[in-house]
């Protein structure tokens, strides 16, 4: 990790944050820049930090990152369900099938832990004991392990996620209750396997977000990204136990400890304004990222040589892969 700071920090400056392709029309989403190529959809995967709901900075890698371990995960989880890849184009580009999508987000929960408003330990601490229709014991304490992991499903909005419940979810038409029963499933299935793998690796798979759609036949896919340090929580297996002794926070190796800093710096939730992050913290976070990523695929993270010119790569390897479709 020490070898990478040094190329972590050279990039501050050059973090891929907007993209403004000519392959179709673009939606910009919190962290996914979204290309509608007619048949099927161009997904880049920017360098964006969101978390509260907003976008708090820019982190160098973390765009190939998420698009590259993604694209592990996916491949690795087909015999659970199938998957919205076409090709991965470039580090930071999936190319999509269409699917229409469910407006539900499919949180499951290994751990009781969290700082922002919606996550399990804030809502416990304020004395909620059931969440999105979930029964939750008295007397547990913070990063605690739960007795089976729990599935607590939001709603899905660019603006603000709300935690609902199942009966919720069908009774407002968001899915019938088959399509429910089933993506739940999945859903429990996916996090069960991460669970194995990333204990293989010495992670702790702490909690996950899921998406998934419908495609044209009917049938359910998993969408957007799957077990990244974006949308899991992770923590480093051999001191969790020691740390919980010594009641200290876990070792974590995702965006938790960026979320930590901006919740004592200001109000993420309201200010109009946020503090800049210090590039310490930035070149802290890319590093966990790649660690996690070195972690699971038990490979080197793969630097691009021109990642100075992230547009350009990007618009070469578009174009050389419809080439190739031609």
């Amino acid at each position: 990790m020490n070898d990478y700071q040094a190329k972590i920090k050279s990039m501050l400056q050059h973090c891929l944050t907007e993209t403004d392709f000519n392959f179709g029309a673009k939606t910009r989403g919190k962290v996914r820049d979204t290309y509608d190529l007619g048949d099927k959809l161009m997904l880049v995967t920017t360098d964006r930090q969101s978390a509260f709901d907003r976008v708090l900075a820019a982190v160098p890698f973390k765009g190939q990152v998420l698009n590259l371990c993604s694209a592990w995960w996916f491949e690795n989880t087909k015999h659970i369900i199938q998957n919205h890849v076409i090709s991965i184009p470039d580090p930071n580009v999936t190319i999509a099938k269409k699917l229409k999508m469910f407006p539900v987000e499919f949180i499951v929960r290994g751990y009781i832990t969290g700082s922002t408003k919606t996550s399990l330990w804030t809502q416990y601490q304020s004395g909620v004991r059931n969440y999105c229709g979930n029964p939750i014991p008295e007397n547990l304490i913070k990063h605690q392990k739960l007795a089976a992991p729990m599935l607590t499903p939001t709603t899905k909005s660019e603006i603000d996620d709300r935690p609902i419940t199942p009966e919720e979810i069908v009774k407002d038409g968001l899915m019938t209750q088959d399509q429910w029963d089933e993506a739940a499933a999945k859903a429990l299935k996916l996090f069960e396997f991460g669970t194995e793998v990333a204990k293989e690796h010495g992670l702790i798979l702490v909690d996950t977000k899921y998406e998934m759609g419908m495609d044209e036949a009917g049938n359910i896919v998993l969408a957007d990204e799957i077990h990244t340090p974006d949308s899991s929580r992770y923590w480093l297996a051999d001191s969790y136990e020691q740390r919980m002794a010594e009641q200290r926070d876990p070792d974590n190796i995702d965006k938790e400890f960026l979320r930590l800093w901006f919740k004592e710096h200001a109000d993420p939730y309201n200010d109009e304004v946020l503090p800049k992050a210090p590039d310490d913290l930035i070149i802290t976070l890319s590093s966990r990222y790649i660690q996690l990523y070195e972690m699971i695929v038990g490979q080197a993270f793969p630097f691009s040589d021109d990642d100075m010119e992230a547009r350009n790569r990007i618009e070469a390897n578009m174009e050389a892969h419809e080439c190739m479709e031609a």
